[in-house]
C-alpha cells in the first residue's frame, strides 16, 4: 500500500506542477481556468489518497468541500467570461 499511495501522490504532484505551468503560461483566460479547474480536482484526489493511506476520515470532508467549491468558482468564472451575471 506504501508504494502506490507514495506513486499515485508522486503522480498528482507532477501533474499539478504541469497544471501550475499552464496556469503561468496559459494563452488565454479559458485556458488557465480550464487549468485551474484541474488543480481542484487534483487537490481532491491528492485528500483522498491522503485519507486511504493515514486512515483519517475527516480529509474526506476536506475533499468534498473543496470540490463544491472548485464546482462553484469554475461557474462563476465561467458566467463572467461569457459576460453575464451570477443570477441570469
Amino acid at each position: 500500500m506504501d508504494v502506490l499511495a507514495y506513486l499515485g501522490i508522486s503522480t498528482l504532484l507532477l501533474c499539478g506542477y504541469l497544471c501550475l505551468y499552464r496556469v503561468g503560461s496559459g494563452p488565454t483566460v479559458p485556458d488557465r481556468t480550464v487549468a485551474i479547474d484541474i488543480l481542484g480536482t487534483l487537490l481532491v484526489g491528492f485528500s483522498a489518497l491522503v485519507c486511504l493511506y493515514t486512515g483519517k476520515g475527516y480529509y474526506v470532508n476536506l475533499a468534498v468541500a473543496w470540490a463544491l467549491l472548485s464546482f462553484i468558482g469554475t461557474v462563476a468564472l465561467g458566467k463572467w467570461l461569457e459576460g453575464r451575471g451570477l443570477d441570469e
